[in-house]
């Protein structure tokens, strides 16, 4: 099984870096500090950079985002520790954020475009023990309906307008997170199942997600 637990001392710099950002769920702090993100690049010449604030290439022209963006969004879901919860992950990427989110909810459904990124997840589930986790190669923006209704729904990516097919997988009480783009920029925007929203600000813009399944990779 792959090193789970990260670093001690660099890890706790990215905690302080992390409050520095605004973040201070102790949920999402402890998952920051024990996932190692070096898990989930292929690069050895990247390992360096995995505790850095700083946006990592992977295959497929994708990143893993800044860790301060992650921990925003992750704050925003508002997860309450010890309280299980059914989490849809929109863009699964290298699986780092599925793999946080792992260490804060009972089950995660993760959608990736991407096959070759999907496959690569599914080995790091294995590698990395996470049996709460589950991950398909689909168009995202449809999401998992056959797994849903979901507490939380997590875009990893930017929208300009959140598809309601992804709403109407909130079950009672759910909330669903995501950057959307918008005249001034990315904030984080806010959906409750019930009909309430609310707007976070957002550190660094994310990517665009891209409607559909990649016909390559």
């Amino acid at each position: 099984m792959a090193e789970l637990i990260a670093d001690p001392f660099r890890s706790a710099r990215l905690v302080l870096l992390l409050r520095q950002e605004g973040v201070t769920d102790d949920g999402v702090l402890n998952a920051m500090e024990t996932i190692d993100r070096t898990a989930f690049v292929d690069d050895p010449a990247l390992a360096p950079l995995a505790f850095e604030d700083c946006t990592l290439p992977i295959p497929c022209g994708q990143t893993i985002p800044r860790p301060a963006v992650t921990a925003q969004l992750l704050q925003a879901l508002q997860l309450k520790q010890g309280k299980e919860a059914r989490v849809l992950l929109i863009g699964a990427g290298s699986g780092y954020t599925a793999g946080l989110l792992a260490q804060l909810a009972s089950d995660v459904f993760a959608v990736e475009r991407f096959h070759s990124l999907t496959e690569d997840v599914r080995r790091r589930i294995i590698d990395l023990g996470l049996s709460n986790l589950a991950v398909r190669c689909e168009d995202g923006l449809l999401g998992w309906p056959e797994r849903g209704p979901y507490d939380r729904i997590l875009l990893a990516g930017a929208v300009e307008e959140v598809p309601e097919v992804l709403l109407s997988q909130l079950g009672k009480g759910g909330l669903l997170v995501a950057p959307v783009a918008g005249p001034s920029g990315q904030a984080i925007a806010c959906m409750h199942e019930d009909g309430r929203r609310e707007s976070l600000p957002l550190t660094y813009p994310l990517p665009r997600l891209v409607e559909g399944r990649a016909q390559a990779l």
